[in-house]
């Protein structure tokens, strides 16, 4: 006999860095699988170092790391611990990105500007990354920017069925804050059943997240209008988009957003908006969460582990969307 023969049976193992470890840990928890057990900690100087405390050799990969604040440094981990994983001998890397690191610098608005999102996405390459697994990434085209398979989740399922359950979806209407996001709004649209309004802003160049609302285009007046976005940063946009709607004579409104970025002012400026809730998913851990009663949050977790068993098992990411759609 010539060669050697095995098993063949593949094997998951599931990793995360210190980002957002609830998230993990839930998504861990909905596989039936622990977290492989991992030392990493800070060098005096701010290198991190990271050490896998279990052998991954032949193994299915899966690492996860929502790229929050801070962000520069999450990511730094993140290339860290795949290269380990690489070095590992792991069968294949699957890098899990509930949120998508500088997904907002996806082309060149002027010249002399970076595309920031597709140095990301070279840099999980060229650290060993066989594929990308995301969540509402800030515009489709990201998807081409990794040279391999990226599988992108929707959470619009799971904040839409919530919204729809909660209001009466005869008056209810779906908003876009702006042009980008028309096409999701009308997904939502087909989804729960409601007209689609439009508010119409212009953004000063020279100035970040500064807006100017102008205008809003359909019939809002006496509606429950639920403002749709994928992320909230400063919540400066949505504030105002919101303050439109209440001008042109909205009843009620409801934000939702995947990602719940929070930072600097955003706090403060959700607690004073009129707006009724703001309904974001887990993708990030969300900042005063617990201060603030208009914050309600949704868990990806079921999804992302959903999505994780099909890619494991060869099967479809793509029905899982479509069973709901």
């Amino acid at each position: 006999m010539t060669g050697i023969k095995t098993t063949g049976e593949k094997k998951l193992m599931f990793f995360s860095g210190r980002a957002h470890p609830e998230l993990a840990e839930e998504v861990a928890h909905q596989l039936g699988v622990g977290l492989v057990p991992t030392k990493v900690f800070d060098f005096a100087n701010g290198e991190i170092y990271v050490r896998y405390q279990e052998s991954a050799r032949g193994a299915d990969c899966f690492l996860m790391q929502s790229h929050t604040a801070p962000i520069n440094k999450w990511i730094m981990e993140q290339l860290i611990m795949v290269d380990a994983l690489k070095r590992a001998s792991a069968r294949s890397i699957t890098v899990i990105l509930p949120f998508f690191g500088y997904a907002r610098q996806d082309k060149k608005h002027r010249g002399r500007e970076p595309i920031s999102a597709r140095l990301v996405a070279d840099l999980l390459r060229c650290a060993g990354a066989d594929r990308i697994l995301t969540v509402d990434l800030h515009t489709d085209q990201i998807q081409g920017f990794f040279d391999g398979p990226v599988d992108h989740l929707f959470a619009l399922p799971v904040l839409a069925d919530y919204v729809g359950a909660k209001v009466d979806r005869s008056k209810l209407t779906v908003v876009s804050p702006d042009a980008g996001r028309v096409r999701v709004a009308d997904r939502w649209c087909d989804r729960l059943g409601a007209p689609l309004a439009i508010v119409h802003k212009r953004r000063d160049k020279d100035v970040a997240n500064q807006v100017t609302v102008h205008e809003v285009v359909g019939d809002v007046k006496g509606r429950v209008c639920v403002l749709v976005d994928d992320m909230i940063d400063t919540g400066g946009t949505i504030c105002a988009a919101a303050d439109a709607l209440f001008a042109n004579g909205a009843a009620d409104v409801i934000v939702t957003a995947t990602h719940g970025v929070l930072s600097g002012p955003a706090a403060d400026r959700l607690k004073n908006s009129r707006v009724s809730e703001f309904v974001f998913t887990n993708t990030l851990p969300t900042p005063g969460e617990t201060e603030l009663e208009k914050i309600t949050v949704l868990s990806m977790a079921p999804t992302i582990a959903r999505a994780v068993r099909e890619v494991f098992e060869d099967g479809s990411v793509t029905s899982l969307f479509e069973e709901q759609a």
